[in-house]
């Protein structure tokens, strides 16, 4: 009876699907039957078999090398003390040995010698020439000749000194001063010896070409521009020196507390495998489970392994960041961070993180400081398509004094004097009222008669002044070369300005992956953290099931995998929050004022006024990573 029931209803319910359709809805009625015959529809052909290659027999007694557990230790460090070290005294630690910021202070100290040497093309210049000449030429004529138409001899000792330099304008100017004593036996001569000085001052201002821009200024323009470039450089080698080191830093600390969760877990894997072997000499459970909670246990032993090799990566990677000598004790110590968990900060507005970058980037004040390189190429071979145009001014005082010399000495004097007196004697035999002609040729002036303080003097009362002024004009035709300068400067500055849109969209494109990186990390963190509390309470239910017999040793072993498994995503999450709170500073460029830096002090300094140590921490029991991974 119950069985024709129980079939009634089953077609019933067969045909209320049939109509209804999966989801209970009613179906449109099915086409009647044609009495035509339908052509059934072509089935697709089954898919071919791929041809495999055969497998050689490479060697078929191959097995696994059996094996002891090795040494749980890690290579190369002792197992006890733990050194602690904070995030700022690795950062500090870092920059002090760096050898990339030592070069880079090096450098920076050479652009600011570049810009001295630079200035110094505005140094006055003093120039003293003493000059001595004895010369000794023979006679050529009776008036070039010395006495008795000897050779002429002639001794000259003076010294010329002055002043010159130059204008950021492009003039250039000098003053000098020059006195000479001559000695000369030339008969023709008023004075012997006698004294020449004089003040001269010459100034050349250019008009055309040079006069906005000249070498000198190019030259100095460009070493502020490099100073300004090896500054930025030395910025962003310490930036990346702080992100890898905070990121090794925080890596470390979640390898060691990842060892911390991979020991809980086998030690909760040992304890359930140890409670199997109990039930199962009471016969409680098969022997099949114990099985299974071994297998447990050598996955978090593997595990275990695997965390300790990540933290003695990590270990020796930051140790080569922050340690300068190779015979320090720490390269054998196990480094224990001890800085807190990064204090989150609010998360920034795209705008704000984009001007920040602006602002405080090294890349952004090594693109100025190329426009300035640009700007000033350009300015420089504009200026060059000037013609030269130079003005020259010149004034000279000069002075003179001497000694006056016997006229009779002279033959011009002396011939002259005879045919004087011939002619007077002539004048006073015919008796001629003309006035005799007189005889010799007066005293020379008195204020040309003395030695150099006449001589100065004659030059200060501006006695026997010269003046100048002229302009010279020079353009070369075509000045093909000038033109090729400046079009080669424009593509330059164009360059520039293109790099100066990629940089913009770099920094805007790394601001919108930081932020979207920052608020993914935190929702990855409360997901986990949730993830994890929600697991830990599943195992301890799980647990107390098996304990009343009501669960299995393969579910209590699973549940133990989550418990594991979540925390590792916890800590990775949380791993991943700190990693993108440096990157946030990275690109917004607050790296520099957060650390204190100083890069004047590069590759010897202290962060915050602390000088860089690490401290020896007492021993712990369990190890320091399972104590963080119990404080969870």
């Amino acid at each position: 009876m119950h069985s024709a029931a129980l079939c009634i209803a089953l077609s019933c319910a067969v045909a209320v699907a049939t109509t209804l359709g999966p989801a209970g809805a009613e179906q449109p009625p099915a086409p009647q039957a044609s009495s035509q015959p339908q052509a059934s529809p072509a089935m697709p052909p089954p898919p071919q078999a791929p041809v495999l290659p055969p497998v050689p027999a490479v060697d078929p007694g191959y097995r696994a090398p059996s094996t002891t557990l090795p040494s749980g230790s890690l290579v190369g460090v002792n197992p006890e003390p733990f050194v602690g070290i904070a995030l700022d005294d690795a950062i500090a630690m870092a920059l002090g040995r760096n050898t990339d910021l030592a070069v880079a202070q090096s450098n920076q100290r050479i652009a600011n010698y570049q810009i001295i040497a630079a200035r110094g093309a505005y140094d006055v210049q003093f120039q003293l020439a003493p000059e001595y000449q004895h010369s000794s030429t023979a006679a050529v004529s009776s008036f070039q000749a010395g006495p008795g138409g000897g050779p002429v001899v002639q001794d000259t000792a003076g010294a010329t000194g002055g002043f010159s330099g130059q204008l950021r304008n492009g003039g250039r100017f000098s003053v000098s001063a020059e006195q000479d004593y001559v000695n000369s036996n030339l008969t023709l001569n008023s004075y012997n010896p006698f004294y020449e000085t004089a003040l001269k001052f010459n100034f050349t201002q250019p008009l055309g070409r040079g006069t906005g821009t000249t070498e000198s200024r190019r030259a100095f323009e460009l070493a502020l521009a490099g100073a300004q470039t090896n500054r930025a450089q030395a910025l962003t080698t310490v930036s990346q020196t702080i992100t890898t080191v905070s990121n090794t830093y925080w890596d470390l600390v979640a390898a060691w507390r990842n060892v911390g969760i991979q020991e809980e877990g086998l030690r909760q894997a040992q304890a359930q495998a140890q409670s199997n072997a109990r039930l199962s000499a009471r016969g409680a459970v098969a022997p099949v489970d114990i099985v299974e909670s071994q297998t447990q246990v050598n996955v978090f032993q593997d595990n275990v392994f695997s965390a300790l090799a990540s933290v003695q990566r990590l270990q020796t990677q930051l140790k080569e960041l922050i340690l300068a000598n190779p015979a320090d004790p720490v390269w054998v110590a196990n480094l224990v961070p001890t800085s807190p968990v990064i204090n989150l900060p609010a998360e920034p507005q795209l705008e704000d993180l984009i001007v920040s970058a602006l602002k405080n980037r090294p890349e952004v004040a090594a693109l100025r400081a190329q426009r300035d390189v640009a700007d000033t190429n350009l300015a420089y071979a504009k200026d060059n398509l000037k013609p030269q145009i130079d003005l020259n001014l010149g004034y000279a005082s000069n002075g003179f004094a001497g000694f006056s010399t016997d006229p009779t000495a002279n033959p011009i004097f002396g011939l002259l004097g005879e045919e004087t007196t011939a002619i007077n004697k002539l004048l006073t035999l015919a008796g001629d009222p003309l006035p005799l002609l007189p005889v010799g040729f007066g005293a020379n002036p008195p204020v040309q008669v003395g030695g150099f303080g006449q001589s100065w003097k004659n030059t200060l009362d501006n006695r026997f002044p010269t003046y100048t002024i002229g302009v010279t004009f020079t353009y070369p035709l075509g000045n093909r070369t000038a033109k090729a300068d400046y079009q080669i400067s424009r593509e330059q500055a164009k360059q520039v300005g293109i790099q100066e849109i990629a940089l913009l969209e770099r920094i805007r494109g790394e601001a919108v992956n930081a932020i979207q990186q920052f608020r993914e990390t935190q929702y990855r963190l409360v997901a986990a953290g949730r993830a994890r509390a929600a697991s830990e309470r599943v195992l301890l239910a799980e647990q107390r099931r098996f304990s009343v017999g009501s669960s299995t040793t393969f579910l209590v072993l699973q549940r133990q995998l989550d418990v594991a498994n979540n925390r590792g995503r916890e800590l990775q999450a949380q791993t991943d929050l700190n990693n993108a709170v440096v990157e946030l500073n990275r690109v917004g460029g607050t790296v520099f004022s957060l650390y204190n830096v100083d890069v004047t002090a590069l590759g010897g300094q202290t962060l915050n006024g602390v000088t860089p140590t690490t401290s020896v921490l007492p021993p712990a029991s369990p190890s320091p990573a399972a104590s963080s991974a119990s404080q969870k």
